[in-house]
């Protein structure tokens, strides 16, 4: 949004798509993103933590699997983990009573 930046630049130092930029600032524009939630995050992603039985019964008897987890940690403030099958108005709840 500032005068003079490139939106492919922007994109690129973040390791985002271009056109997720573009449509974060469209729906900024139009008033859909409030200003305290419009920020770019530094994002880790972490290997999974599995313990030594785990991985043997792995090896074992390979299985799909859909379940998943999110670890969100905002460092001083909250540890949150969201489980695979969480509910969508919960989780939302629990982050917007974050930005208070």
């Amino acid at each position: 949004m500032e005068p003079g930046a490139s939106v492919a630049e922007v994109a690129r130092v973040h390791r985002l798509n271009a056109n997720q930029v573009f449509k974060f600032r469209r729906e900024f524009q139009r008033g859909e993103l409030i200003e305290s939630c419009a920020a770019l995050l530094p994002v880790t992603v972490a290997a999974p933590i599995e313990l030594k039985s785990e991985v043997a019964d792995q090896r074992r008897e390979p299985t799909p699997s859909n379940s998943g987890a999110i670890h969100i940690e905002l460092p001083g403030r909250a540890m949150i983990s969201v489980e695979s099958g969480a509910d969508d108005s919960l989780v939302r709840a629990v982050l917007e009573s974050l930005r208070k």
